[in-house]
């Protein structure tokens, strides 16, 4: 019974960890569908996006925090989470498994 109690307790205590993703997770580039993508580097202490969509390329400044990448856009905290090509609801992504996802109907996946 002890010992069914103390494996419970270390379950629980994995699980309440931070899950921020490590600075390997986020470096590179993922494709979106008609040519869009986003582009992570690491630089200096913070993260350098680049979202590039039908309009053309735009750079932000990108911080860990709160469950993923953030940065702001057009005065909006957007976070950057990893998920699989279903949670990026997007019809051309979805057999896709290493993907990230800024919000839904806007996601990038490595081929």
């Amino acid at each position: 019974m002890k010992k069914l109690m103390l494996m419970t307790a270390l379950l629980a205590l994995a699980a309440c960890q931070d899950s921020a993703p490590t600075e390997k997770t986020w470096d590179g580039k993922w494709n979106g569908p008609e040519g869009t993508y986003l582009e992570i580097t690491q630089e200096s202490g913070h993260y350098k996006v680049i979202v590039a969509n039908l309009d053309g390329p735009r750079t932000f400044e990108g911080k860990i925090g709160n469950g993923g990448l953030q940065f702001e856009r057009d005065g909006v905290t957007e976070t950057i989470k990893q998920g699989s090509g279903i949670d990026t609801g997007m019809k051309w992504l979805t057999d896709k498994k290493d993907c990230l996802v800024v919000k839904s109907g806007e996601g990038y996946c490595r081929d």
